[in-house]
């Protein structure tokens, strides 16, 4: 399995956290068209800065399970979504954060991960952090050395092994 990216967005909507660990595939087309930077006759874009490609990924999940929630209705909830070149996994804590991961399209529903990682870690070295903030005004983001470790160290011993 293969993991792209994680990311824990607070309840303002604001990236509080992101990790990457491979780029996502991109859409292929055939040498010819790739060299001259055309595919299918359109330019390719420019890749995304981290702050946009967050953005970008909250935007995603927020249309998304408000999409299921109107479908299904009030107990129905939004777990992942499987494109062509990843899978992303979604799981949200009852204040409100949001944890992503991406992953590829091989990869089994992540939710337990994803709650793992927030009860073992992010519980443990942010939130009984007493120098952790409490808000993370502007963006301002998780600021500790132990949670950046277990994270990847729980990333590359659970899912990359």
């Amino acid at each position: 399995m293969v993991v792209y990216s994680f990311y824990i967005f607070d309840r303002h909507a604001e990236c509080i956290y992101k990790k990457k660990w491979a780029p996502r595939p991109t859409s292929t087309g055939s040498k010819s068209q790739q060299a001259n930077g055309l595919v299918d006759g359109a330019p390719q874009p420019k890749a995304l800065s981290a702050e946009d490609d967050a953005k970008l990924i909250f935007g995603t999940i927020f249309s998304l399970r408000n999409m299921v929630r109107k479908l299904g209705g009030e107990d129905e909830r939004f777990i992942s979504y499987r494109t062509g070149q990843y899978k992303l996994h979604y799981y949200e804590t009852p204040t409100s954060l949001k944890f992503v991961m991406v992953t590829d399209t091989k990869t089994n529903n992540l939710r337990i991960v994803l709650h793992q990682i927030y009860v073992s870690l992010y519980v443990e070295f942010v939130v009984k952090n007493p120098l952790s903030p409490i808000e993370h005004p502007g963006g301002i983001g998780v600021n500790c050395e132990m949670f950046e470790l277990g994270v990847e160290q729980f990333v590359n011993a659970s899912l990359m092994s």
